[in-house]
């Protein structure tokens, strides 16, 4: 009955594959405009996040430093503060009416109040909007109450937020609007308007802020996102025939396949070791010195073919297997490079988690089975969880974590500004290291931006006291950026790649030969010059 089900279904999909690809076209059309749309308004929220963020730092710092006057000496501190911080244009003291009573650079005070009426029980920090703007972006103004009367405030420089993400075929047609509250217009762009027009015909998206009254709204004719599938409508019409062999073979090929065969194979692979830890190093890139690694998974079938993680993970995520994987995978840490931990007790090994160890108990539990009498210390283990995926029990993880931390082992927070958890993750869950995700290294330095947003994770890292570590470092450039920029620890290709227990033995006793030869030839040098 299963074989005659399948076969049926085939051949009722194959009577009509236009009818069935152009719904399905059309559906990840707008999906994927959606998708686009929603990473548009992140991207302009991640901005205006960061923009506001490092604007309250830089006012709290000048508050720290006591400057609550007009003096030179405090004017100096202004322009100081303005040229560090690329999205400041102008800082300045209002008094109680919002008034200026001083602003660098100097400019005309014209006597117009630009913040509200000072309350004894307003907030501490203020946002809002001047009349300026500039290419579509009004000039936000920060304010920090300085609790006698007057307000350090702080002008946003609108080319922080005037930027035009996303794909061409939708820049073309869709509007961006971004609010401060409910009414504050902060930034629009686009000239799309679905007022009068069909809603059934028009996408819109919506993202707010988990940190600020921000909201990005994002509209789109529909129209604009079946542009991107048009030419695949064509190819369709011409495989018709193609497809509908296709179908039937599929539904043949699947009525026999057992339903079981994809899991016994996992619960196998798992049973007979296949899942092996490689070890990518990570590097001090101010003293040359290995830190220790990142443990990655990768699966060794029988014949000897290695599959990487983009194939399988999904997979054993969602049906429980990475559980038994993981502890699979910190037992051969021990067997594998104990020894050389235990020789150099300032190395780290960092343990990938995700979003599921952290609902329950059982990852304590396992680092406590594997770790507590081994040769790798608990001050020695990292683990990483990614923000890609949404911890569903926040609470239970910060115990989860704070428990970790109490054993001496660190947190560290991966793929940083690509996922769900942004700043609320670092608030919530205590995280103790920071990983730059590599979509900001490929491009820091040819793109302000990425550079701008490195800078700023360094600063939250340094105010925090938070470690950070670049990812995905590829070439001499990005190196020597990252030190300008303050990084000191980094991974990539550029050191090496994730290799087998054996070769990162041998990588750790070649980096502490080349620092010696390094430090000898320096000595020779230095004793020639004497």
């Amino acid at each position: 009955m299963i074989f005659v089900r399948a076969v049926i279904l085939a051949l009722v999909l194959a009577t009509a594959p236009l009818f069935a690809a152009n719904i399905i076209l059309n559906q990840y059309a707008q999906s994927q405009a959606r998708g686009e749309m929603v990473a548009m308004g992140e991207r302009y929220i991640q901005r205006a996040e960061m923009a506001i963020s490092t604007t309250v730092t830089a006012l709290q710092r000048l508050d720290r430093d006591d400057v609550e006057t007009c003096t030179a000496a405090d004017k100096q501190l202004f322009r100081q503060v303005i040229s560090d911080v690329g999205t400041i244009d102008a800082i300045g003291l209002a008094d109680e009416g919002g008034k200026r009573m001083c602003v660098t650079p100097d400019m005309p005070l014209t006597g117009e109040a630009i913040l509200p009426l000072l309350r004894k029980d307003g907030p501490l920090v203020g946002i809002g909007m001047l009349d300026r703007s500039f290419m579509g972006a009004q000039v936000a103004v920060v304010s920090w109450d300085l609790r006698n009367g007057s307000r350090l405030f702080a002008e946003i420089t609108p080319a922080v937020i005037a930027s035009d993400p996303g794909p061409e075929y939708l820049r073309s047609y869709r509007r961006v609007e971004l609010r401060l509250g409910d009414d504050l217009l902060w930034y629009s762009t686009g000239g799309y308007n679905s007022e009068g027009s069909d809603p059934e015909n028009a996408i819109v998206t919506t993202v707010p802020s988990g940190r600020y009254p921000l909201e990005v709204t994002v509209v789109a004719p529909k129209s604009a996102a079946l542009q991107m599938v048009h030419d695949l409508k064509i190819i369709a019409v011409t495989a018709c025939a193609a497809m509908a062999l296709l179908f039937v073979a599929i539904g043949v090929w699947f009525s026999w396949r057992p339903e079981s065969e994809a899991n016994d194979e996992f619960v196998r692979a798992i049973r007979d070791g296949e899942f092996i830890p490689f070890y990518q190093p990570v590097m001090d890139i101010e003293t040359g010195r290995l830190r220790g690694c990142e443990v990655l998974m990768r699966w060794r079938r029988p014949n000897g073919n290695m599959v990487s993680p983009g194939q399988f993970m999904a997979y054993a995520e969602a049906n429980g297997h990475i559980f038994a994987m993981t502890r699979s995978l910190m037992v051969q840490t021990v067997d594998e490079v104990g020894e050389l931990y235990k020789e150099n007790p300032d190395f780290k090994l960092s343990i990938n988690l995700f979003a599921g160890h952290f609902l329950n108990r059982d990852i304590i539990n396992d680092i406590k089975a594997i770790y507590e009498n081994s040769d790798i210390s608990f001050q020695q283990i990292v683990v990483e969880v990614t923000e890609r995926y949404p911890m569903e029990d926040m609470a239970l993880a910060r115990k989860i974590i704070a428990e970790m931390q109490a054993m001496g082992v660190r947190v560290a927070l991966d793929d940083v500004g690509t996922g769900h958890g942004g700043m609320a993750y670092l608030q919530k869950l205590g995280i103790d290291i920071i990983k730059i995700d590599k979509m900001f290294i490929d491009s820091i330095g040819d793109d302000d931006s990425s550079t701008t947003i490195v800078d700023s994770m360094v600063e939250l890292a340094d105010n925090l006291g938070m470690g950070i570590i670049a990812e995905g470092v590829e070439t001499p450039e990005q190196v020597e950026r990252l030190r300008e920029l303050g990084v000191t620890a980094a991974q990539g290709y550029y050191f090496a790649k994730p290799m087998p227990a054996t070769e990162f033995i041998d990588y750790a006793a070649k980096v502490e030969r080349d620092l010696q030869a390094e430090q000898e030839a320096e000595s020779e040098e230095d004793d020639e010059a004497a």
